[in-house]
């Protein structure tokens, strides 16, 4: 694979940080891509270079987190789940800007549902690893509950400004996954 030449990592870097910038401002569909140039400091094509349209940026943002999540799962999945949530936070903490846009904005109601989806993938994995301690409950139940809070803890966490630190929110949430799985 040939190495990207910095400048075009630059560009692309301005390019997503100018789209999340703009969505705490304004709505999605508020947002031009002469918005985004002027905020990155680019010309429109180069935007294009990289993008089909403003709706490709979003989507290509959004599934370059979803893929960094699955990236941290597939190491993370080897430790008890305080730590393996403890490293989640950590990820969510350190991109503040993508995830506070991305969940309290309203212009992509789209990433919340992909990131469920993406929880219910990764947690129906562990429960085929360790198996369900309460047969009784249905999996697929048992799996949209526990994804819907996953996603409505950190929604809040990261709304109300990141209360607690990533280690506590880590014990928190880890101990209420060990009682699932």
């Amino acid at each position: 694979m040939s190495k990207v030449d910095r400048r075009v990592l630059k560009s692309r870097e301005a390019i997503k940080n100018a789209v999340l910038e703009l969505m705490s401002e304004k709505t999605f569909d508020e947002i031009t891509i002469q918005d985004i140039a002027d905020r990155a400091n680019v010309n429109r094509g180069t935007i294009y270079l990289h993008y089909t349209d403003k709706f490709d940026l979003l989507d290509k943002l959004i599934e370059e987190h979803i893929e960094e999540m699955r990236n941290i799962a597939a190491w993370a999945c080897e430790l008890d789940w305080i730590e393996a949530t403890r490293i989640f936070f950590e990820y969510f903490e350190s991109h503040y800007l993508f995830f506070s846009t991305m969940l309290a904005s309203k212009g992509a109601p789209s990433f919340r549902s992909r990131f469920l989806e993406y929880l219910i993938g990764s947690f129906r994995s562990e429960l085929h690893k360790e198996g369900t301690k309460d047969q009784r409950i249905d999996e697929d139940v048992m799996l949209r509950f526990i994804g819907t809070a996953y996603v409505g803890v950190v929604e809040w966490w990261i709304t109300t400004g990141m209360p607690y630190s990533p280690a506590v929110m880590a014990e928190q949430v880890g101990l209420l996954l060990e009682r699932h799985f």
